[in-house]
């Protein structure tokens, strides 16, 4: 994993609310931010996706009669919400951040651009993606596996609920078995569904590899010792190897 220098991390904006039920709470925005400080501290060039779940949730909108394309727009603008506490948590701790979104919001973060992510990120800063991919009917997951690419990651990590990948749904199924690594293809056959589909099959393409872990360890430990313990789950492809830049 010693090639590793620069990763997108996908978090769930639950892991904003901390112990409330819906919303942003300081404890758990500056959980993350200070996860984030350790990783920068570490060596990596840290780009951040946050998901909006904690304020909003489209695809629940749109089941409830909101039109997908407006109830996507929530979920979006939610994510910006999240973006913006998360650049002032990490402002406190003294880690330089830049804020960027998918979705036009000019007075509240700049539009997305590849080169400048990238410059941002070689500078040491941590980048945090909002807005998703500006459009509607595209998962958070997506958008990560989309920012992951244009910013030539070395590797898509996604924090969750669960300990990585399994066969099936551990939280329904008691003899779940984890699967410490498994290939896009078998993911995709599968469904597993801890990871949308439609960003793995972009990963595949680009043979970007993804590790899945638990949320409940980020800041506990450094992610290079997620990684080196297997605290999660690979998906990647036949040689199991990492893209370089």
């Amino acid at each position: 994993m010693a090639q590793q220098k620069r990763i997108l991390l996908k978090i769930s904006g639950e892991m904003l609310r901390g112990s409330a039920p819906y919303g942003i709470e300081i404890e758990g925005v500056m959980r993350v931010a200070q996860a984030l400080e350790l990783m920068r501290n570490d060596g990596w060039q840290v780009g951040v996706v946050v998901g909006g779940g904690n304020i909003c949730r489209g695809l629940q909108m749109s089941q409830f009669g909101v039109e997908r394309t407006a109830a996507d727009q929530m979920g979006m603008l939610a994510t910006l919400m999240n973006g913006l506490a998360l650049k002032q948590a990490l402002k406190s701790l003294q880690v330089p951040a830049r804020l960027m979104t998918g979705l036009e919001c000019p007075q509240v973060a700049e539009r997305f651009q590849a080169e400048k992510a990238i410059h941002a990120l070689e500078e040491g800063e941590v980048v945090i993606f909002v807005g998703g991919t500006g459009n509607p009917y595209f998962t958070t997951d997506t958008a990560a596996a989309l920012r992951a690419n244009e910013i030539h990651a070395n590797l898509l990590v996604k924090a969750t609920k669960v300990d990585g990948v399994f066969d099936r749904d551990p939280k329904k199924f008691t003899d779940a078995k984890k699967l410490p690594e498994i290939q896009y293809s078998d993911y995709l056959a599968h469904n597993l569904g801890v990871l949308d589909a439609t960003a793995v099959a972009l990963c595949m393409g680009s043979r970007l590899p993804i590790f899945v872990f638990n949320m409940s360890l980020l800041g506990k430990m450094s992610l290079q010792a997620i990684l080196d313990e297997k605290k999660g789950s690979f998906i990647r492809g036949h040689d199991a190897g990492t893209r370089s830049n």
